[in-house]
């Protein structure tokens, strides 16, 4: 342990800008834009119908008709993540425009080669990610006026209208609550390094209130968000091939691979901000739990994923504050914890909400101008995890990183 520690004294201050995190916006892409280059035509064309295409069943048609086109005039990052983004959602639609009972098993060439070809080149899975639909997905009505929900808009949608706006919206404003917090941790290890105990301090109530801030712009999804609407109509453009009943065998992209290939949908442990935060105050997860959080990070962009690598191998906090028998850094880090906790506690009661009890209101329906709710995830969530279960062990491994207080 002393090692570790001594090893790390020589290593660079840590910085958000290393790996492409945004100083104002955080993991969010800042300027997204919201057109491709005019030879993409024949995919924006699409994608900006798809609810419409979707819900006529039309889209599987369009498709067939859109020609092959390959990726070589994305020049810009921001446009390949653009691309990556109207691809995985035209994606979605095909597979799931008849439901969970007629999927298409089969993702034709003039869709699968070029959203093939994009993700590798961006380092992600050819599925819609928490990246696509979140952290690229939103822009500014007015960019001088603050960022609420009512001056956001989204790029791209799916079926679920308002209701969809709002879930991706308010996700949008959770991973914006985060910032302060990325900020305070990155000041947090400096201040390790240094060392400066009233510098980490003072971090320390910052990354609590940060994450105190998200949860409660977490509670906004019961302002914006029906829960009828989101489980009878929006997850299932949220549901992967692997670890779903309804596609067991998995999606054959085709000309890319004969064999069906498996990847998980959407989840918010795509997230990288709880990884991170989990990383750096020591919180430790059950093996089955742990094992899922790291194939995640598979789905998040790779400079991500390098950063959650950074902050692990950062001076441990924990090993800092038990060795500096500070009272107040361990009353501050003990707060942090307890927020955290209360966050994963605040995100079972909506998923609750929206999952467990919107499927036995469904149920109980005798008949509704809603589409029949997918059945093979009942109780899973749209990552494929049995939820509550995962949620709640999440959840109470984060307070078993509560360190005792000394007398």
């Amino acid at each position: 342990m002393e090692l570790r520690s001594q090893n790390l004294k020589t290593t660079p201050s840590l910085s958000l800008g290393r790996f492409h995190i945004s100083e104002d916006y955080g993991f969010l892409l800042p300027n997204t834009l919201k057109e491709l280059p005019d030879h993409y035509w024949p995919w924006m064309e699409i994608v900006n119908k798809l609810p419409h295409l979707i819900e006529s069943h039309q889209l599987r048609a369009q498709v067939s008709k859109m020609p092959l086109l390959n990726c070589q005039f994305l020049r810009s990052y921001r446009e390949q993540r653009l691309a990556h983004l109207v691809l995985s959602f035209i994606t979605m639609g095909y597979v799931w425009q008849e439901g969970e009972t007629q999927p298409k098993e089969v993702l034709p060439r003039n869709l699968a080669l070029p959203f093939v070809e994009v993700s590798r080149n961006l380092g992600l899975p050819p599925i819609l990610v928490h990246s696509d639909l979140v952290l690229t997905n939103w822009t500014t009505k007015n960019p001088e006026r603050p960022l609420d929900i009512r001056n956001l808009d989204t790029i791209v949608s799916l079926p679920g209208g308002e209701s969809l706006r709002g879930f991706v919206l308010v996700t949008v404003l959770v991973e914006k609550a985060a910032v302060p917090g990325m900020k305070a941790l990155i000041q947090s290890v400096n201040a390790i390094l240094q060392p400066s105990q009233d510098s980490l301090l003072q971090a320390l109530q910052q990354l609590r209130l940060s994450i105190q801030d998200m949860t409660r712009t977490l509670g906004q999804m019961h302002d914006y968000v029906d829960p009828d609407i989101f489980y009878a109509v929006i997850r299932i453009f949220l549901s992967g091939w692997k670890d779903n009943p309804a596609m067991p065998v998995g999606l054959i992209y085709e000309g890319v691979s004969t064999e069906p290939l498996k990847y998980s949908g959407g989840s918010a442990a795509q997230s990288t901000v709880l990884h991170v935060f989990d990383e750096f105050l020591g919180v430790h997860h059950s093996k089955e739990s742990a094992d899922f959080l790291l194939r995640m990070r598979d789905y998040m962009p790779p400079s991500h994923k390098a950063f959650i690598e950074e902050v692990q191998s950062s001076p441990s906090l924990r090993d800092h504050i038990l060795s500096s028998g500070n009272g107040q850094l361990l009353k501050a880090y003990n707060q942090c914890v307890e927020a955290l906790a209360e966050l994963r506690s605040y995100h079972i009661t909506v998923v609750t909400k929206y999952l467990i009890t919107a499927a036995a209101k469904a149920k109980s329906r005798r008949s509704s101008q809603l589409p029949e709710p997918p059945q093979a995830l009942e109780e899973r969530g749209t990552g494929g995890t049995a939820v509550l279960s995962f949620l709640k062990s999440v959840r109470n491994n984060t307070l078993e990183a509560i360190l005792p207080q000394s007398s």
